[in-house]
């Protein structure tokens, strides 16, 4: 029966390289930008050739959605599973905590890909339509729960509280000293007495 131990050491060595040049690539990306970079740049601080890289990543554009590919497996490794949209709200200081360097390449990204012929452009609205449409059924579930009140739009209310998550990613890319943990309970709080049921009054 032939060895097959040196194959399988090929292949992790293929796996931890390919790894490398995902983390490379996050940290040029987050410093520079996607325009800002090119393919042997990454490829010479990941410690290979070129070609290497190429061997991995047939283009720059499949790079850049390997790379949110990571961060969006990261995401998914961690996310609340609760379907209470103020917990969810809430966890997400500790994200930023836990993969900085993703937060800040995906708000880098983000920036740079708002023109429709970017590369990324479809890629990042689909995301955002899906966060919003997400959010807003979480709102719906609520109101249909009666934990929630009915006369707020729950795809109006959804926009929002979408734009302050991207939003508080910018600010803290600004000003990394932001009270995280405060600023996202408060913020749950408030929207926690906007979707309240109003109280009997007398």
């Amino acid at each position: 029966m032939p060895d097959r131990r040196p194959y399988a050491t090929l292949l992790a060595k293929g796996e931890e390289r390919r790894q490398r040049i995902l983390t490379v690539a996050q940290r040029l990306l987050t410093r520079n930008g996607w325009r800002g970079i090119t393919l042997a740049q990454i490829a010479r601080e990941a410690g290979v050739s070129t070609a290497g890289l190429l061997h991995h990543f047939e283009s720059k554009e499949q790079l850049l959605h390997a790379v949110l590919d990571a961060r969006d497996a990261s995401d998914e490794a961690y996310r609340e599973r609760s379907d209470d949209v103020l917990e969810q709200i809430e966890s997400r200081a500790e994200r930023f905590r836990r993969t900085p360097e993703l937060v800040s390449m995906f708000a880098v990204l983000l920036i740079e890909n708002l023109d429709p012929d970017a590369p990324l452009h479809d890629r990042f609205f689909t995301r955002y339509r899906a966060a919003v449409d997400a959010v807003a059924e979480f709102i719906r579930q609520g109101q249909r729960a009666g934990r929630y009140r009915t006369d707020l739009d729950p795809a109006v209310k959804a926009v929002e509280i979408v734009a302050f998550l991207h939003g508080m990613e910018t600010s803290w890319l600004l000003d990394p000293s932001i009270p995280l943990t405060e600023v996202f309970r408060e913020y749950a709080g408030a929207l926690a007495r906007q979707l309240a049921l109003p109280r009997d009054t007398p």
